[in-house]
């Protein structure tokens, strides 16, 4: 889940993880029991953001149709509404407690599910493409609402196993949102997906604007988006900017249309280097054991 404020100045991340794929001890442990890591990462963007991802062990891992729970967060679904229930701890450089709430009310629920690889080992499921979304967490400034979705990846190899690079891009538009999902497989054939939702979840596939570079990370990361012909996408907010991965607020034009919205860069022939897990154990601590 990602949303941004109406009036374009903060954001937030939460995402829900059984087989915490960009933890490291994950990794370290063979991959063999995903339930033995698990999180919820919440990512705050914006003055006082924060960034908390606690790789928690089976103890504290507990789910039902309606409620998902790792240790002391939550996410619950009645029907309507999805809460998001938040008690983490950032990690460094600005340790502190952040709690509150977050409630995500889609427009409506998709049916759509695309398979990232021929033989869906990943799957991407946009439950909710067009949502609404308030934010009420115990921070200065943090109570607001604005626009976001809500959707999943599953998979069952390594990302790193089955594509080079990918990007990823959600935008609000006039009559729905448009996402565009394109990879770099490592089978050497190509992911290029374009789909534009209503408000009412209906979607349809559209012929995609070309994919434009614009301006690199902090990191030298490589970002590409749609844009129409003679449009560069730029960066409006940034968000995340890690060696291997990139998310922030784009401006872009698709069919004459001009919109921001959440774009993702993944490299992961730089994850997959060794030498980038020491530096992601520090920001991602391991907390394996849980009591409710």
């Amino acid at each position: 889940m990602d949303g941004v404020s109406d009036d374009g100045s903060r954001a937030v991340s939460v995402i829900a993880f059984i087989g915490s794929v960009f933890s490291p001890w994950y990794h370290w442990s063979g991959r063999g029991n995903p339930a033995n890591h698990c999180c919820i990462n919440v990512a705050t963007y914006g003055p006082g953001g924060r960034f908390a991802m606690t790789d928690r062990g089976t103890t504290a891992l507990r789910s039902t149709p309606e409620t998902f729970t790792v240790g002391p967060s939550s996410l619950h679904w009645d029907g309507t509404h999805l809460t998001i229930d938040i008690d983490e701890v950032s990690s460094l450089p600005l340790i502190s407690r952040m709690r509150g709430r977050i409630t995500v009310t889609p427009a409506a629920i998709t049916d759509v599910e695309l398979p990232l690889t021929e033989d869906g080992a990943h799957v991407w499921r946009p439950f909710a493409p067009v949502s609404d979304i308030t934010v009420d967490l115990e921070a200065n400034g943090w109570r607001f609402s604005g626009h976001g979705y809500f959707d999943a990846n599953f998979g069952t190899r390594p990302l790193e196993h089955d594509f080079s690079y990918w990007t990823w891009g959600r935008y609000p538009t006039q009559s729905g949102a448009t996402c565009f999902y394109d990879a770099a497989r490592r089978d050497g054939t190509a992911l290029e997906a374009a789909v534009a939702f209503n408000g009412d979840g209906q979607a349809a596939s559209i012929d995609a604007p070309p994919r434009t570079p614009f301006r690199r990370t902090l990191w030298a990361l490589r970002r590409e988006t749609r844009a129409d012909h003679g449009v560069t996408p730029r960066q409006t907010k940034a968000m995340l900017d890690a060696p291997f991965y990139s998310r922030a607020v784009v401006e872009t034009q698709i069919n004459g249309e001009r919109t921001s919205g959440v774009h993702e860069a993944l490299d992961l022939d730089r994850y997959a280097n060794p030498l980038l897990k020491p530096m992601l154990a520090v920001r991602v601590p391991r907390r394996a054991r849980w009591r409710f």
